[in-house]
């Protein structure tokens, strides 16, 4: 029998058609390999700056949350899993170390190559003094919010920043024209009338700036500017979407005043005291909380307190938060007329994404609404 040997075509042919076969793969897995590497790694806190940052990102990426499901960032502890990712990180934002306390010993140890953005430090942000006692009834509620009202930003939450010319993740330099008027409310085009003097000490800055959709817009500018930084092939996208994100908080401003408009004066009790800058911004009337700190269990003389001066404070309503022990609000409006509602001011119980500001936003509208209006 007469074996033919395999055509030599053919071989060349095979060996050809295997060559082209292993470039392929082998660029394939190189331009994942880049496309990996190129990727732009952006953390976020918690669920409204996330969304926020989700906004700007938009057709870029998409950012990573820190603080997941129902956890606060008051009491939230970093797991190991959590360092490392940022570590990782091209950009990383917090709102200050008041609200995620949990931030400060990480954002010390994080490498130069990790921009650590401080959005309560964003030009222009309306920063406002944390309110004295658990009850607020010596306040004047009546205020406008017609300016622009810009606050000097101290040393809050600044163990890196210094004014506004502040470092981010120890090398990223934060320049801004900006003239910031003095935080001291002496200042201030509002209308506050304290009963507590207008001084107060950086650390003592209310940390809830994102209820405020105006600070929000301005947060926007800020995120935009920094991922701008990180990755400037992109800076026209992050603009692009910072100001259609900016366009629709105006529209949704506008129709939360709206709805509001119907509770207006209405008095509340709060489980604490997270929502001054929404309650300002649409005129409310809150007259005081549960406690001063969600971290710190209400004594049982306290709540004795609270619902001893419900009726004095005529309050209608008494607002839990789904994270922090609900059952203390039914044992505070026990005996009393007044009715029980749930807040969320961080999103708890939200799912994660760019809708959730809003979603958390529109949250605390309905939710004020259904317990100081509700529908007969």
């Amino acid at each position: 029998m007469i074996v033919t040997p395999p055509n030599s075509e053919t071989r060349l042919a095979r060996a050809s058609r295997t060559a082209t076969a292993l470039a392929l793969l082998v660029g394939t897995l190189l331009s994942g390999t880049a496309a990996i590497a190129d990727e732009l790694k952006v953390t976020a806190t918690i669920k409204p700056i996330h969304a926020l940052v989700a906004q700007v990102m938009e057709g870029v990426g998409a950012p990573s949350l820190l603080v997941r499901g129902a956890a606060s960032p008051h009491t939230y502890a970093l797991k190991p899993s959590d360092a490392r990712a940022l570590h990782q990180a091209d950009v990383f934002f917090r709102v200050s170390e008041t609200v995620e306390p949990f931030t400060s010993k990480i954002v010390e140890a994080l490498p130069e190559s990790v921009r650590v953005v401080t959005l309560a430090d964003s030009p222009g942000i309306e920063l406002l003094p944390i309110r004295r006692g658990e009850t607020f009834e010596a306040h004047d509620h009546d205020h406008s919010h017609g300016a622009d009202h810009k606050h000097d930003h101290h040393d809050h939450g600044k163990k890196k920043h210094g004014g506004h010319d502040h470092k981010h993740g120890h090398g990223h330099k934060h320049d801004h024209d900006h003239d910031h008027k003095a935080a001291d409310h002496a200042h201030h085009d509002h209308d506050h009338d304290h009963a507590e003097p207008h001084a107060h000490a950086a650390h003592e800055i209310d940390g809830h700036v994102w209820l405020d959709p105006q600070n929000a817009r301005k947060m926007l500018t800020e995120i935009a500017r920094a991922l701008s930084e990180a990755a400037p092939d992109h800076a026209d996208t992050f603009r692009a979407n910072a100001n259609r994100a900016a366009a629709a908080l105006d529209t949704l401003e506008a129709e939360i005043a709206r709805d509001l408009a119907p509770v207006k004066g209405k008095p509340y009790v709060v489980f604490h005291d997270a929502y001054q800058y929404f309650e300002r911004r649409f005129d409310l009337a809150p007259v005081g909380s549960i406690t001063l700190s969600p971290e710190v269990r209400p004594s049982a003389k306290r709540l004795t307190e609270i619902r001893q001066r419900l009726g004095a404070l005529e309050a209608s309503c008494v607002f839990a938060e789904p994270q922090f022990q609900p059952r203390l609000v039914e044992a505070v409006i026990e005996g009393t007329t007044a009715r029980a509602g749930t807040l969320d001011p961080e999103g708890a119980l939200l799912e994660p994404g760019p809708a959730a500001y809003e979603t958390l936003l529109r949250n605390l509208t309905s939710g004020l609404k259904a317990c100081l209006a509700p529908q007969s």
